[in-house]
């Protein structure tokens, strides 16, 4: 396959995720604001989100990582080379080996729950900490919805599905917001994690369902020792797990931090996580998932074909991204006002969260890319180049916040993650080139002028737009949510003109992705 046909394709999936993404992500942030009306940025809630971190370590470790990046590959290669009977006997196979690991993570979770929350709130006092605990026991079995989902994901994934898996978080942040709605006359913490487990238990019984819909029905089959397919993912996925498992450590750093932080810092830090996740879901996390399959069925030997791939679908990920970090950056504290600013969210809350919103954002590009690159080394097999890139993250990642939170508190928190990203995507990039023998070529001086001048361009107008035009605070929520609306669709326009008149290829690339129909 030419890079010309693949790099429609990858779009044109990511496209597809994204439609399907967005009413996730809507929903996703629906539930947040529902959750900060209710219980607003308190002790109570930190000590929530410091067991939900827990429990949730498996969505990005399977859901989003050594799962996918394991079996897509080699289920995709069995589909195309031994056919779909071949391919369901794997994936049935692949599912009892998920289940009873699982189980057992499970199992020892609960028992060491005091521990695991001991470490990452080491500042609770012990009526907190004893809160955490309960609230994680309580929690844990949704590592087990969230695995059998992730593989039903990747299923569907290979086989050409990408709507249903990016719609199925929908279908789980609708659950737990009716679960709340519902059960509002007997308010308490504990419906949080009631709603989180019924959430988790509808998103993976939606994609259980249509893999059967699909021809694949993923009943559990006593895995044998003849599968050479099911061997191969294994030894994959020790690896990938391991370097993940890694990754996993920078919710825990900044746990541990905030635990020591004024009340409220913690919930702070993940209201602003939340926001940024519809970007990071809507955009990232579709480009990456639409990229695995397609850079699986590519020639390991055509290192040049590989190459060029990889860098398109980088710079079709920033072309992307950059803007949106952008318009992050300058709308911040405006979002956040007209997201959660009403119940129990406070003014201080308000402008918190907004502050930290604005630097994440500074990290998305580099979050982008580093998903984008370890995809890439999933499918060339690179196991030790995943774990370098998150041992990076962790590493500067932990640093920073030694260095940052004492002068700037939770700023600093949110600093010390968007610099980690920022400089595991640069590790990643060198280390992909190393394998590749040949420089990726990402950050052409004509890309890189283009891209830099539009936003730029966008950026000032923005502001200047703030100023003649500036938020109505104390307007309805009719007109707030008009003027945010204005403003969004300003600087789709002020970025989309200027990369329209330079001829940014990015834009050749959405045009074919639109004509073209499988």
């Amino acid at each position: 396959m030419s890079r010309n046909d693949n790099l429609p394709g990858m779009v044109r999936h990511a496209m597809r995720m994204m439609v399907g993404t967005l009413a996730s992500r809507i929903l996703g942030l629906a539930r947040e604001m529902l959750t900060a009306a209710l219980f607003g940025a308190t002790r109570q809630l930190d000590a929530f989100y410091v067991a939900y971190t827990i429990a949730n370590l498996s969505r990005q470790l399977l859901a989003e990582g050594a799962l996918s990046a394991s079996f897509v590959p080699v289920f995709s290669r069995t589909l195309e080379s031994k056919g779909k009977d071949s391919a369901e006997s794997l994936a049935k196979q692949a599912i009892s080996v998920l289940m009873l690991g699982g189980a057992f993570v499970v199992t020892v979770g609960i028992i060491f729950a005091p521990v695991l929350v001991g470490i990452m709130a080491p500042g609770f006092a012990a009526e907190e900490r004893a809160l955490a605990v309960s609230l994680t026991r309580i929690m844990f079995p949704f590592l087990l919805f969230v695995s059998v989902g992730a593989l039903a994901m990747g299923v569907l994934n290979s086989m050409g599905s990408f709507f249903v898996p990016a719609v199925a978080p929908a279908v789980s942040n609708l659950a737990y917001i009716l679960f709340l709605l519902a059960t509002m006359k007997n308010l308490s913490i504990w419906n949080l994690s009631a709603a989180v487990l019924i959430g988790g238990a509808c998103h993976m019984t939606l994609q259980w369902y249509w893999c059967g819909r699909m021809g694949m029905l993923l009943t559990p089959s006593v895995p044998t020792r003849k599968n050479e397919e099911l061997k191969k993912m294994m030894y994959l996925f020790f690896p990938y797990a391991a370097g993940l498992s890694l990754n996993q450590v920078n919710p825990v750093i900044s746990r541990m931090f905030g635990s020591f932080l004024t009340g409220g810092s913690i919930s702070v830090l993940t209201y602003a996580d939340r926001v940024l996740q519809l970007p990071l879901g809507l955009f990232v996390i579709a480009i990456s998932q639409a990229v695995l399959p397609m850079l699986s069925r590519q020639d390991p030997a055509d290192r040049a074909g590989f190459r060029d791939f990889i860098r398109d679908a980088l710079r079709f990920d920033l072309f992307v991204i950059l803007p949106v970090s952008v318009g992050l950056i300058a709308l911040s504290q405006e979002m956040i006002h007209i997201l959660f600013f009403r119940g129990a969210f406070t003014e201080w809350a308000w402008h918190a969260t907004g502050t930290a919103l604005a630097i994440y954002a500074l990290g998305l590009p580099g979050m982008a890319s580093s998903t984008v690159i370890l995809r890439a080394m999933y499918a060339r097999g690179m196991p030790r180049g995943a774990v370098g890139v998150t041992a990076v993250t962790v590493a500067v990642n932990l640093t920073a916040c030694v260095l940052l939170m004492p002068v700037f508190m939770y700023a600093g928190l949110a600093g010390a993650t968007a610099l980690a990203f920022t400089c595991s995507s640069l590790y990643g990039a060198w280390a992909l080139s190393r394998n590749l023998s040949e420089p990726l070529g990402v950050f052409g001086l004509k890309w890189v002028a283009k891209i830099s001048f539009s936003t730029a361009f966008m950026f000032i107008v923005l502001n200047m737009l703030k100023t003649v035009m500036p938020y109505p605070l104390s307007a309805s929520v009719l007109i707030r949510a008009g003027w945010l609306a204005v403003m969004v669709l300003a600087g789709v326009i002020l970025y989309s003109i200027p990369t329209i008149l330079l001829r940014c290829s990015e834009w050749g690339w959405i045009r074919d992705a639109l004509k073209k129909r499988q």
